[in-house]
């Protein structure tokens, strides 16, 4: 597996006070799952870019002020490629989330996040999330998560970290 290559992705978590934003993914990867708003790092683009130009295409809104909280890097049994991913705190935007042609958005509060219908690698690291810490680590699943499935956790690494490396 060490030969694999890595694509760079970006995955931002919107909150306004107790309750954080999701969409719901209606094509592609992930679909059928909530998850926070991003994707793949185009040429060009540094990742902060990116992470705010998937927030405006995905939910129709303006971040600013993006903290990266996480970075994990995800494995499927089957696939060639590793993803990197680059997770962000959004506390501040402009407009309201709208849906999309991608993603319907929806806010839930913090102890109602629907985990059972999201990623299940979501409720290992999110604890770090809420908590303002920051975290690295790695998941290796059996396969990817359709609408019918949450892919099955076969190895994980995750732990706090004082600080983020350099990406």
């Amino acid at each position: 597996m060490d030969k694999k290559v890595k694509k760079v992705l970006t995955l931002c978590l919107l909150r306004r006070g107790g309750n954080i934003l999701l969409g719901m993914k209606k094509r592609g990867f992930g679909q059928g799952r909530w998850n926070g708003f991003g994707g793949k790092v185009e040429e060009g683009e540094t990742i902060r870019e990116a992470a705010i130009r998937e927030v405006r295409e995905e939910a129709g809104i303006e971040p600013s002020g993006l903290v990266e909280k996480g970075r994990i890097l995800f494995e499927f049994e089957s696939e060639p490629k590793k993803l990197e991913v680059h997770i962000f705190d959004v506390t501040r935007y402009k407009g309201e989330p709208a849906e999309t042609e991608e993603m319907r958005p929806q806010w839930f509060a913090v102890n109602e996040i629907p985990f059972r219908q999201m990623w299940a690698d979501d409720e290992h690291w999110f604890p770090f999330f809420l908590a303002g810490k920051k975290f690295a680590g790695s998941f290796l699943f059996d396969r990817p998560a359709d609408g019918g499935y949450a892919g099955k956790i076969l190895d994980k690494k995750l732990s706090e970290v004082k600080e983020l490396p350099e990406a």
